[in-house]
């Protein structure tokens, strides 16, 4: 319905109104509802249920995008944030301050990506938004859609894509500000009886099988691109769209699930199919051909997910490596360290579908929502209330804890994947877990927001696994491997020794043994020649203890160990990583013009 400007030229709803529609359902009832497009809706202080908002500014109140989206990176990595925490004050943080704050932060980390997390409207504050109530909404909690498309601008300026997790797979069960009910039945949007129901999430599932609905989901993907400048997607759940049984209690593994009719939802894969289309050819005034990015939630390992659609497969560009999380937080919990399995760790981090892309983590929002704990948390717990400072020396678990974070990090990061994720703040070992204001915690804001002061207090350690998580980044920009063959040379159980080979000519050593260092350790290497230490965990600046003279050179000699035909001695002190680097890698990253480019506009905008 289109209503005609008034004679005097100005709109008959003026912009910032509130708005709701009237309709008489089949029932003979009148309903009213928020518009199921709406791009913008409010709550009023008071008020439990949203208001639609209309939302059109005069044409010099609209932000006007001033730089273009940098090219799709070729190897990514991603930070993983939420706007609403990114206040280091206990209250929700806004577009504006995560675009002034946060985004030279993560640029100076090395990082190319951001993933927004709960931007789509969702009613209840702590879902994490994964219960929309407005898919075309960006959450007013945080500010404008107008500072949101400033936020999404600025990130560009500094050469990072951002990429919008969008929720698919479900919607809110609300019926007075969202999609449930909306003509007074149960199937507009939704698949009628149980099957639109979801029992674990306690939210609607789409009937992808209705034109309305991908008329709808289809324009929503369109929309974030072209409206507000988002570079790709995350597409949350989708294990859950493309099994009838949703992945509760079991998880499909086999060929014979993965396409087998009674158990795929051909709905739900046809639209994904859709959707990785469309977005791959939208017109070139919208976004360049190929250039949006697409990431699947999906832990089951469904075949051909990420090959092109020409091959038959699904069009995405990466799946997220789920399981790589979970055996972290598994060893922490159930394992000592001295019984960890060397040959189960690294069969975890390399077993991933042959050309189908992971993104690999260590741990994401998901491993530290309430019930849970961040890594560091695990590895530390109360000692780091009172430990974490220079001041006096490490206690040993505050040693074990700092040496194990990095060690966890970089092992994921080497040989986990072809692109790499961290949720905000973890790269400094935030502290505690993730918690949002609710009844249970008396509306506490306390575990919902980052606590950016730790990092930057030279008086405690967080800074030195700051700086090393911005060397680890800055390493593979320099001397890229993402992507690249790798092969895993020793996994050795006695020694809790781990060697693994990238990009013809990167050697990654970990020591994992709790006590033992190894003096003239022998370990293989593909290219002959003269190596050097690119990035020690044991180094001074990352809390070492260096215990390696760092411009030492290594030589190989032509004899073949461990399926290499070279080997070369070094030393590998106790819960150490190191990566070393064959002379003419380093030659090579010394000359990397894309480093070089990429490190001097973080320094010309951090100066200008």
């Amino acid at each position: 319905m289109f209503l005609p400007d008034n004679s005097d030229g100005t709109e008959q709803i003026p912009h910032n109104s509130r708005l709701k529609i009237a309709m008489k359902v089949g029932s003979g009832e009148i309903v009213t509802r928020i518009p199921a497009w709406i791009s913008y809706v409010r709550q009023e202080k008071g008020n439990p249920v949203f208001d639609g908002v209309y939302w059109h500014p005069k044409p010099g109140d609209t932000y006007a995008f001033k730089n273009k989206r940098p090219q799709r990176p070729a190897r990514l990595h991603i930070y993983e944030c939420h706007v609403g925490m990114g206040s280091q004050e206990p209250r929700i943080g806004t577009y504006r301050e995560f675009k002034e704050k946060l985004i030279p932060y993560i640029a100076d980390l090395g990082y190319n990506a951001i993933q927004l997390m709960a931007i789509m409207e969702h009613a209840y504050y702590a879902s994490f938004g994964y219960q929309v109530t407005n898919f075309f909404a960006p959450s007013s909690r945080y500010g404008t859609p107008e500072e949101l498309k400033e936020l999404v601008d600025e990130a560009h300026k500094w050469g990072i894509v951002v990429l919008l997790d969008v929720v698919h797979s479900h919607a809110s069960k609300n019926v007075a500000d969202g999609l449930n009910k909306f003509d007074g039945t149960d199937h507009c949007y939704f698949h009628e009886g149980g099957r639109g129901y979801h029992e674990l999430w306690d939210s609607r599932l789409f009937n992808y099988s209705h034109w309305e609905v991908l008329r709808f989901l289809l324009s929503n993907i369109r929309w974030w691109i072209e409206v507000f400048g988002f570079d790709g997607f995350r597409f949350d759940g989708v294990t859950s769209m493309i099994y009838k049984h949703h992945g509760l209690g079991v998880v499909p593994m086999s060929y014979g699930e993965y396409f087998d009719s009674n158990v795929i939802d051909e709905e739900a894969l046809l639209y994904l199919t859709l959707a990785n289309d469309v977005m791959q050819n939208l017109p070139e005034s919208v976004a360049p051909r190929g250039h949006v990015i697409s990431i699947a939630e999906e832990v089951s390992g469904l075949a051909t997910l990420c090959r092109p659609i020409e091959e038959g497969g699904i069009g995405f560009h990466y799946r997220l490596g789920m399981g790589i999380p979970d055996k972290w937080i598994e060893l922490l919990k159930k394992h000592k360290d001295e019984d960890w399995n060397m040959g189960n760790i690294t069969h975890t981090l390399s077993n991933r579908r042959w050309k189908e892309n992971t993104i690999a983590y260590a741990e994401s929002h998901d491993q530290a929502l309430v019930g849970d704990k961040t890594i560091a948390f695990w590895l530390m717990d109360k000692d780091m209330y009172w430990d974490m400072t220079v001041l006096k020396e490490r206690s040993q678990v505050i040693d074990r804890g700092i040496a194990l974070h990095k060690m966890i990090r970089l092992i994921t990061f080497g040989l986990g994947g072809e692109a790499y994720l961290n949720f905000m703040g973890n790269e400094f070992g935030h502290p505690e877990w993730i918690d949002f204001p609710r009844p249970g915690n008396d509306w506490s804001y306390d575990k919902a927001r980052r606590r950016w002061d730790l990092a930057s207090d030279h008086l405690l350690r967080y800074q030195h696994l700051l700086r090393f998580d911005k060397d680890m980044q800055w390493l593979e920009h320099k001397f890229p491997f993402f992507g690249t063959s790798q092969f895993v040379s020793l996994k050795h159980e006695g020694d809790k020794v781990i060697v693994f080979e990238r990009n013809d000519g990167l050697i990654f050593v970990f020591n994992f043994h709790p006590t033992q260092s190894y003096s003239d350790y022998r370990i293989g290497a593909t290219k002959p020649g003269e190596y050097s230490i690119v990035l020690d965990s044991d180094w001074k600046e990352f809390d070492g203890h260096e215990r390696n003279a760092r411009h030492t050179k290594f030589f190989t000699e032509p004899l073949a160990w461990n399926d290499r035909p070279n080997c070369m001695h070094v030393y590998i002190p106790s819960r150490t990583a190191i990566v070393f680097a064959h002379q003419d890698v380093v030659e090579a990253g010394e000359s990397n013009a894309e480093f070089a480019q990429a490190q001097q506009l973080v320094l010309a905008l951090k100066s200008g």
